[in-house]
């Protein structure tokens, strides 16, 4: 099982972002002198009130402190972005990662998003579909034929075209089966987000597998996934010590609408057990051995830090899950 960060970009109103980033910095060096396999970030449009940088610029300055980790978004919000500009965008990315970078995309879920960069939301799934298929095309440095429905290109290629031979794997999101099913179809990985249960990552990720044979594709290699993660100190408090700001993290997304609101508000410790790798060291590697008999996953991304929580704790949570990997 490989541990990667999934890194906390996101900031409470009238955070000085200026050491924000200083601390995004020194977590990507803990990281790797920790043995992390991999660096992943999120991207988010009109966020307020929490403030959040945005992903790509942040990679490629973190690129710098994370050379041999594999590093990338996780996710960009593909339907509203112009695939021309990801393709060359991630293609540039993975020389700069010395073709160790990972593209993962998603549809996003946020109506004031799409109504903020002008694209319908009910369009978002064929965006999504057309999308994939341009960018693939463009990796291939031959001239691009496609006249589709929201992308026309005729005769163009690439300005650059990525270090890896076939382009950057794709790893697609989404946590209902027909978004699983199309993961199979059109990406190289599944990934989840941090909200289906350990249960429903297992049967997803066995759809996920089904899907590719049945389609006739190459078993994945990867089966990565988000969990929210907290090495504790090991006086048995491990979630009493990061409550506060992970709760407030699921209260907006309870508001945003992806995170069941009651669930949430009404039995936080239940919902917590069912999803995350919270504990002392050696609990976390009993969960995550757990993952691994239950589930396809072979790679967790584990975020470590929510709106609010310091940075000695983030750092402490790294150090420990370190020590994790050692054991794993």
């Amino acid at each position: 099982m490989k541990i990667g960060l999934y890194m906390a970009t996101q900031w409470r109103e009238g955070a000085d972002l200026g050491p924000e980033l200083a601390n995004l910095i020194e977590q990507a060096r803990a990281a790797k002198a920790n043995g992390f396999a991999s660096l992943m970030v999120g991207q988010h449009f009109v966020s307020h009130p929490l403030q959040m940088f945005q992903a790509m610029p942040l990679l490629a300055r973190l690129a710098a402190e994370t050379q041999g980790m594999m590093i990338g978004p996780g996710l960009l919000l593909l339907p509203m972005l112009n695939p021309v500009v990801v393709a060359e965008e991630a293609a540039t990315m993975d020389w700069l990662t010395g073709g160790n970078f990972v593209l993962g995309l998603g549809l996003g879920y946020r109506q004031e998003e799409f109504d903020s960069i002008g694209v319908p939301f009910k369009e978002r799934v064929s965006r999504f579909v057309e999308g994939i298929d341009v960018i693939r095309k463009l990796w291939r440095n031959a001239p691009v034929e496609h006249q589709g429905r929201f992308h026309r290109l005729s005769g163009v290629r690439a300005s650059v075209t990525p270090k890896r031979p076939g382009g950057p794997p794709l790893w697609l999101a989404g946590d209902v089966e027909v978004a699983v099913k199309r993961a199979a179809e059109l990406g190289d990985a599944w990934m989840p987000s941090p909200m289906p249960t350990r249960e429903a990552v297992g049967r997803l990720g066995r759809l996920f597998r089904d899907s590719r044979a049945a389609a006739g594709l190459p078993p994945a290699t990867e089966f990565p996934a988000i969990r929210e993660c907290h090495v504790g100190s090991g006086t048995g408090r491990a979630l009493d010590e990061v409550r506060e700001p992970l709760a407030f993290k699921y209260e907006s997304y309870a508001k945003w609408g992806s995170a069941p609101a009651d669930a949430v508000q009404q039995d936080f410790d239940k919902f917590a057990a069912e999803r995350f790798l919270i504990g002392s060291e050696t609990e976390v590697v009993e969960q995550i051995h757990r993952y691994g008999e239950t589930t396809p996953l072979n790679h967790i991304m584990a975020r470590v830090q929510w709106p609010g929580l310091d940075q000695k704790t983030v750092l402490r949570t790294i150090d420990r899950l370190g020590r994790v990997i050692a054991r794993l």
